[in-house]
């Protein structure tokens, strides 16, 4: 007698939408994206499309990713390793992101700051 145990969640849309995400992100940010942490000539905050609600959206396309990878993988430490490669992505350089923001933007980027989470919309 065969044993079954339950199936495993099958996340897929996690990893489609962080894809939309990403996408969606550099789309909205134009010439402004940049790989390096520079500000561009002519750079402008931009607020507008996923912007408007979450600040770090390619950081919330990696987390969403990593969160997929993590169900999608049958080998949870495999799995976990890509949520583990998103917190040395994420911590190591978001606090210096949004002070290159503060000194190039000043209250605009603080005005923003007060409207928007970091990478889930309303709650963080």
């Amino acid at each position: 007698m065969a044993t079954h145990s339950a199936p495993r969640p099958r996340p897929i849309a996690a990893s489609a939408g962080s894809l939309w995400l990403f996408w969606r992100s550099h789309a909205d940010l134009g010439r402004n994206f940049s790989i390096k942490l520079v500000i561009r000539e002519q750079h402008a905050l931009v607020t507008t499309g996923v912007y408007r609600l979450i600040r770090h959206p390619m950081y919330a396309s990696a987390l969403l990713w990593s969160l997929g990878q993590a169900f999608l993988l049958p080998n949870w430490m495999t799995g976990l390793a890509g949520l583990l490669g998103f917190c040395v992505l994420y911590f190591g350089r978001v606090r210096r992101e949004e002070t290159l923001m503060l000194k190039t933007f000043g209250d605009d980027y603080r005005e923003y700051m007060m409207h928007t989470r970091r990478l889930v919309p309303y709650i963080y």
